[in-house]
């Protein structure tokens, strides 16, 4: 081999060796550029809970000495803040621990232990599993369930939205037949969204024969996922509950490849009322996750502390405002440093 084409291939291979760090590079970037945009969209969507929350503990750190009347008050805050009893009871044991052995005098210096103690207080509540179980080769069904005025129909947009970023094919479900207008509002974010909306031929069709439809309709265009929307639905209506079980029934026998995903819809804003909803929901009906709405307009973020505490269903979605794009996967770390940022 001559010198030129020896030159020539160690030219070529330094351009190779320098394309792939370019694009090792590229990735590297994309991925942290990513995950700063989730950091803020948790920042920015959970102001009004973190307001709330340190606003409270900075009140308490101005009014007392670290005494028992100081632990009492830690304990309302933590239960204003919609953090169920028994977490509120292991925060302030750890706080009291901690202060005891390390013989704490300030009270600023038990910031980091409350927020130790919500991170671990979700992550240690059994296996937290919070992302979706989809089909990597075939279809993947989310059924989407939850009471009236919750956000189930703007979610499944918000879902919608997601899964097209992720290159995903959607079809949707509109299986929600009873209430007016429910069927026009998916078929108008369909269209924004270019996805195909499989709706019901008549006025209050049953829902289950729509989601039979939708997933031959699926099947045919070979979607990756079907989102079906459902009748907003009392979580004490005996008769709703049961057809949310016919409709289960329906996808299991259409679809026995196909993965199946129950999600949760509630309201951040309803506090423990939403946690006496999914209590009925659990069952009578396969949660497998909840999506978590408005927690923009929520000022007490333990909501979500709670929900793992209570009913072992994990957050799987949490919104963080009113764009499309304002659904973000939850993240516990995220979640905790945008309710405690500050601390």
């Amino acid at each position: 081999m001559g010198i030129f084409k020896k030159n020539k291939n160690k030219i070529v291979d330094g351009q190779n060796l320098e394309n792939k760090k370019s694009k090792k590079l590229i990735k590297i970037e994309k991925k942290i550029r990513k995950k700063n945009q989730k950091r803020n969209k948790y920042i920015v969507g959970m102001s009004k809970s973190r307001h709330n929350f340190l606003h409270s503990l900075k009140s308490l750190y101005n009014k007392h000495q670290i005494n028992e009347e100081f632990f009492e008050e830690l304990e309302e805050i933590l239960i204003m803040n919609d953090i169920s009893m028994n977490i509120v009871m292991e925060i302030t044991d750890a706080v009291r621990d901690e202060v005891t052995i390390n013989k704490v005098s300030d009270p600023e210096k038990i910031n980091e232990i409350i927020v130790d103690k919500m991170f671990l207080s979700y992550a240690n509540k059994t296996h937290s599993k919070t992302t979706l179980n989809l089909n990597d080769n075939g279809l993947s069904i989310i059924l989407v369930v939850g009471i009236n005025g919750v956000g189930k129909t703007t979610s499944i947009a918000k879902l919608t939205n997601l899964f097209k970023e992720q290159n995903k094919k959607v079809t949707l479900a509109a299986g929600d037949t009873f209430r007016a207008g429910a069927v026009e509002q998916l078929s108008i974010w369909a269209d924004r969204l270019e996805v195909e909306c499989v709706k019901p031929s008549k006025n209050q069709q049953d829902p289950s024969s729509v989601i039979f439809d939708s997933i031959k309709k699926a099947q045919e265009n070979n979607s990756d996922i079907l989102i079906c929307d459902t009748s907003g639905r009392m979580h004490n209506k005996v008769n709703l509950m049961n057809e949310l079980n016919k409709i289960s029934r329906t996808i299991t026998k259409n679809a026995p490849n196909a993965t199946l995903e129950t999600l949760l819809v509630l309201d951040a804003t309803t506090g423990q009322n939403g946690i006496a909803q999914a209590k009925i929901f659990k069952k009578d009906a396969k949660v497998d996750g909840i999506i978590l709405t408005k927690m923009d307009g929520s000022s007490k973020g333990g909501i979500v502390l709670t929900i793992k505490d209570t009913l072992n269903i994990d957050v799987k979605f949490i919104g963080l405002g009113e764009k499309v794009d304002d659904l973000a996967e939850f993240d516990l770390e995220e979640f905790v440093n945008g309710l405690t940022k500050e601390l």
